[in-house]
């Protein structure tokens, strides 16, 4: 069975919550740039597990979010169903973060931050927000990117 997960992007203005992955041990994104988010816990809803993964990794109390996709990431024999969300609304104030170093990038700064292919594509659907609710399908081989599928059409990877 494949594990599941929650990402958040968390908004203020044209500013996105970053996580810069650099304080864990044998991390898969050790030193890349992604959202907050964790593992699903027995019984808990991907919004349950959102909610205390902000909680745990941020401080924040996220009081405005969206369900934006899903994402299905795969390489070798490896899986990942992961729940994408959005955040414009919260309370508290930011804590430190075990996991990385937390920080407002610009959205004109984003894509340039070392960071996986793939959260590449879902980043730009959820900035364009055309697309309300999307699947998407990752491939890796290794960190490289190989396939990528959206609501079932594939997409140019280069």
């Amino acid at each position: 069975m494949m594990k599941q997960t929650t990402l958040c992007y968390i908004q203020r203005g044209d500013d996105y919550l970053m996580l810069h992955r650099v304080r864990k041990q044998n991390d898969e994104n050790h030193d890349k740039w992604i959202g907050i988010g964790g593992k699903l816990e027995d019984g808990e809803s991907p919004e349950e597990c959102l909610l205390r993964e902000a909680r745990e990794e941020t401080g924040l109390l996220l009081t405005q979010y969206r369900y934006r996709g899903v994402i299905t990431f795969l390489s070798g024999d490896w899986g990942e169903t992961m729940h994408l969300f959005t955040a414009s609304g919260f309370t508290g104030e930011i804590t430190d973060c075990d996991e990385g170093v937390l920080e407002w990038i610009p959205r004109e700064r984003l894509l340039a931050l070392p960071m996986w292919q793939g959260d590449r594509i879902f980043l730009n659907l959820i900035a364009n927000d055309r697309t309300p609710f999307f699947s998407l399908k990752l491939t890796y081989e290794g960190e490289r990117l190989v396939q990528a599928t959206l609501d079932g059409v594939r997409l140019p990877v280069s």
